[in-house]
């Protein structure tokens, strides 16, 4: 491999067998007890056929929906698991932020670990006291640095976590979403160094959902996608690709298959959102239309609301029920319409998330369920635009702010 490359990986690729426990455990044991003898796993590829180089001082953003197979390639290149096919060749010491406490021993505290993690990394002690003050003022928590990080919470554990992987100097850091179990102001540490550390010629994989931070920090990116690189680029272009293949614009949305949506007590639940069209230009008028479902009967009041995401997963509208003097009440078959008159959006593809709740209780949320794309219009014909009305059968709910022009 060159000397240039800091990562170089070829046909890699991962097998699982589903439904076969592992040999040699009680519970593999009895499970065969009672497993046909005609009973067998079934092989499931999480990653097949990957390669790609990664030169050093590169920064990538690595993307895709979950279950891509982002975070085991991420284990196969920090030697966690090992591949079933294919090679990895690595230019460097490896540091990686999986998991929330990942290398640390629970028994230890979190001076010890320090130095744990330093030894595995292949640095001396002298190393690792010259950076000790310097992670631990980082991480925040120098009153609990010598208690057994098996006492600490997720934050404290990814706050020393992510000290420790980027302070001790590795050539390679890996970053997984595990960032998002800090608050937003370590977060936003976090990736000033990361950029700190990419500035010093290291080498720097970031996996996250959250789209703007990738493109703040990343300049290539690489899209997975059912355990395929399916693309490669700068990571605009990346991000786009993801956009456009795995979001649908369409004007009809079945939601009714509430049952692997994980918020609300789903009394009642988002059936159906219908758009008045799939394609909109920057002057259109949009019209959002929910239709709502029982699961049992239900009497009360009802707030929805809305959520407009662009493509970096920012929130560019929220429309909602709660802001008009009047109220909602739920009744079967009723169709709640929000209708904005202008919609003021650049070009591109947007996500829809909607919220119900029902007498103050959290009921159904939505999200990347629903979608719309916004094309190239008139510029001049743009205005601020705010809700003009919610409208429940015949009662139409007026306006709190018109549309003004700067």
């Amino acid at each position: 491999m060159e000397s240039s490359i800091a990562l170089k990986i070829t046909n890699l690729g991962k097998k699982y067998t589903i439904g076969v426990q592992k040999e040699g455990t009680l519970r593999s044991a009895i499970s065969n007890i009672f497993r046909s003898s005609s009973s067998k796993g079934k092989d499931f590829w999480a990653l097949r056929n990957v390669s790609f180089e990664i030169p050093k001082g590169e920064v990538i953003g690595i993307i895709g929906k979950n279950g891509a197979g982002k975070s085991t390639l991420l284990k196969l290149i920090s030697q966690i698991t090992k591949p079933s096919e294919g090679q990895i060749e690595i230019n460097g010491r490896v540091a990686s932020l999986l998991e929330v406490g990942t290398g640390f021993h629970p028994e230890l505290t979190g001076r010890e670990n320090i130095f744990l993690n330093g030894t595995i990394l292949g640095m001396s002690r002298k190393e690792v006291k010259s950076k000790f003050d310097e992670i631990v003022s980082f991480s925040g928590i120098e009153k609990f640095i010598d208690t057994p990080v098996k006492h600490y919470s997720s934050g404290m554990y990814v706050r020393l976590a992510f000290a420790v992987a980027a302070h001790l100097e590795p050539e390679i850091l890996i970053i997984d979403e595990v960032l998002a179990v800090g608050d937003a102001e370590f977060q936003k540490k976090c990736l000033g160094k990361m950029d700190e550390v990419a500035k010093t010629g290291r080498t720097v994989l970031f996996v996250s959902h959250n789209m703007a931070a990738i493109k703040n920090l990343c300049k290539t990116g690489i899209l997975i996608d059912k355990g395929q690189v399916t693309y490669k680029g700068t990571i605009d272009e990346t991000i786009q690709q993801y956009n456009s293949t795995h979001t649908i614009a369409k004007s009809k949305f079945d939601t009714s298959d509430f049952t692997s949506r994980k918020r609300g007590i789903h009394q009642i639940y988002i059936n159906s959102v219908e758009f008045n069209q799939a394609f909109f230009v920057p002057s259109s008028e949009l019209e959002i239309s929910i239709s709502l479902g029982q699961k049992e009967d239900f009497n009360g009041k009802i707030d929805l609301s809305i959520f407009i995401f662009d493509g970096l997963n920012n929130t560019v509208y929220q429309l909602s029920s709660f802001y008009f003097n009047k109220e909602l009440v739920y009744k079967k078959n009723d169709l709640f319409k929000f209708l904005l008159n202008r919609i003021n959006l650049s070009p591109g593809m947007y996500h829809v998330g909607i919220w119900l709740s029902g007498n103050g209780i959290e009921q159904d949320y939505i999200e990347n369920y629903v979608s719309f794309e916004v094309n190239q219009g008139n510029i001049y014909e743009i205005q601020n635009a705010h809700i003009v009305s919610i409208v429940q059968k015949e009662f139409e709910f007026k306006v709190l702010n018109e549309t003004r022009s700067e």
